[in-house]
């Protein structure tokens, strides 16, 4: 059975007002598959403000996987990172975008029970009536990208996000400059 779970994203608000609810839809195997919407730009690039993602909820977390948890702070909101890498007590979760620090860095490691589900489908909105892609090019174009995996990053392969890319990046724009 497939229950839209309608939230917010990057911070999200939890729609289901009952926890113990939830968590008896999950053992009963109706709490799957989810909708959510991404509101803020901690995960920029591989998530905009509007998109929303299909998610899997109590499916196996891997480090690079997008994931929805709750706030270990304020557990009414819930929030979209990467799982960056296991540690004692948890998981260490990071946006990709490195100017937004809403993340481990903050809050420290969240613990398993905190973890909701995997993100699996990004969903692009459909551009604004007066943006321009009204035309048939425009429209073939978005419907091509609209719906894209949301891959995992796996070993070898570094985070858009990770301050170590941010200040290689930075590096090497300052000595090309001079």
């Amino acid at each position: 059975m497939l229950n839209v779970y309608v939230t917010g994203g990057a911070v999200m608000r939890e729609q289901l007002h009952d926890r113990g609810q939830e968590q008896d839809r999950e053992r009963g195997g109706l709490l799957r598959i989810g909708l959510a919407e991404v509101y803020n730009p901690s995960m920029v690039p591989t998530l905009n403000p509007g998109d929303r993602l299909v998610v899997r909820y109590g499916a196996a977390v891997r480090a690079g996987d997008v994931v929805v948890l709750r706030h270990p702070f304020r557990q009414d909101l819930l929030i979209v990172k990467r799982a960056v890498e296991r540690r004692d007590g948890g998981w260490w979760v990071m946006g990709d975008n490195p100017y937004v620090e809403n993340d481990s860095r903050e809050f420290g490691v969240v613990p398993d029970d905190l973890v909701v589900a995997r993100a699996r489908l990004r969903l692009r909105p459909r551009p604004a009536a007066g943006s321009g892609q009204r035309s048939l090019t425009g429209m073939l174009s978005w419907a091509l990208s609209a719906v894209r995996p949301v891959r995992p990053l796996r070993s070898g392969r570094s985070l858009p996000g990770w301050r170590g890319a941010l200040s290689e990046r930075s590096a090497s724009r300052r000595l090309r400059a001079r």
